[in-house]
């Protein structure tokens, strides 16, 4: 069975529990993680007592690739998919719909309501973000090649010099990216975050011109895209030898992050994930100066549930893939990250990205 019929079981399940009959899927990720369909334009329906009585919608641009990425459902075809599915509902004897009503308009569910006739839509948003937040086997191991992706491109860069002092942020960003698509990447998981000097103090900097130089700490968040899965790391170097202040953040970041992964575990709380990070950072009087969750949730889409953080909700579960990144950032100094990617395991966690921890001089 592909993984993706798997998938809509576990699906099914949940709906009977919530008394639907089915539940209209518009969400292309979404439908994406229940049939692995990689089109623009798609919608699904998946009825709650039989895979049979589901449906699959796209457009005449799609026939022949839908019918390679989703060779296990009947396919309709038309342009205006959600539509479309909604008014075949009663015809399938689903007379309560869930949607995504976290993914539709207004004004699409006006449409979707007069499309749908006499069965009556239900808002069921999260269904399949609540179980995308576990990853299955075949998930994992797309993360794992993603993550030695982007770490093999890092390598490559160091290995030719490539945080050289004169060269722009701009410049290493797009040198790193390109060696990720050498390494078989689609494309980055999402737009690099590469900052010098005092920029590292930015947590979400956008590369510019601004040329690297000795003695700065040089900040790198990046990741790979590979079959539809990111990867999400972040490493911060220095150029020449650090002053004691960059040794001692980067100490501290490196401890605050060593006792955020030993406290990923089945059945802990996510703000206790948290806490445990941020406390280290906290008692060394720079909690100031972390100023974002310690983690996410990363899969299908870079910042997937469950969110690390004080503001987070629920437990962690085995198969969860998750960040671990604390920081601390000086303004108009610099500052560092350390991130990780790790897989929640039965006893504890497992980093999927094993590039050194240590603060590295180039």
């Amino acid at each position: 069975m592909r993984p993706q019929a798997v998938r809509r079981a576990a699906l099914r399940a949940r709906l009977r529990a919530r008394e639907l009959d089915g539940l209209l899927v518009t969400d292309l990720v979404n439908i994406r993680y229940l049939t692995g369909f990689t089109g623009s334009n798609a919608a699904l329906l998946v009825a709650a007592e039989d895979d049979d009585a589901s449906l699959f919608c796209t457009d005449g641009r799609y026939v022949t690739q839908s019918a390679a990425e989703v060779p296990d459902l009947p396919v309709v075809t038309d342009r205006a998919s959600a539509r479309a599915l909604a008014a075949r509902a009663s015809w399938l004897g689903v007379q309560h719909l869930g949607f995504e009503s976290d993914a539709v308009t207004v004004d699409a569910h006006l449409a979707l309501d007069e499309a749908a006739g006499t069965t009556e839509l239900i808002r069921a948003p999260g269904l399949v973000a609540d179980l995308r937040a576990v990853k299955d086997a075949v998930e994992v191991a797309a993360l794992r090649t993603a993550c030695a992706v982007a770490e093999a491109a890092l390598t490559d860069l160091l290995a030719a010099d490539g945080l050289a002092p004169g060269r722009t942020e701009r410049a290493v960003a797009l040198d790193l990216e390109n060696r990720m698509r050498e390494h078989g990447a689609t494309a980055p998981a999402f737009r690099t975050i590469l900052a010098a000097g005092a920029h590292s103090a930015i947590p979400h900097h956008t590369p510019t011109d601004t040329p690297l130089r000795r003695g700065d700490l040089v900040k790198i968040d990046f990741g790979a895209l590979v079959d539809g899965y990111h990867s999400d790391v972040t490493r911060t170097f220095v150029i020449g030898p650090p002053a004691q202040w960059q040794r001692d953040v980067h100490e501290l970041v490196a401890r605050a992050q060593l006792a955020g992964r030993a406290a990923l575990a089945p059945g802990v709380e996510v703000v206790a994930v948290d806490a445990a990070s941020r406390d280290v950072i906290a008692a060394a009087g720079q909690g100031e100066h972390f100023v974002h969750g310690l983690g996410h949730g990363v899969g299908l889409e870079i910042h997937e549930a469950p969110a690390l953080a004080a503001t987070g909700t629920g437990t962690l579960a085995a198969g969860m893939v998750l960040t671990v990144e604390p920081g601390v950032y000086l303004e108009g100094r610099g500052g560092v990250r350390i991130e990780d990617t790790l897989v929640v395991g039965p006893d504890g966690a497992e980093s999927l990205t094993r590039l050194p921890r240590e603060l590295v001089e180039v």
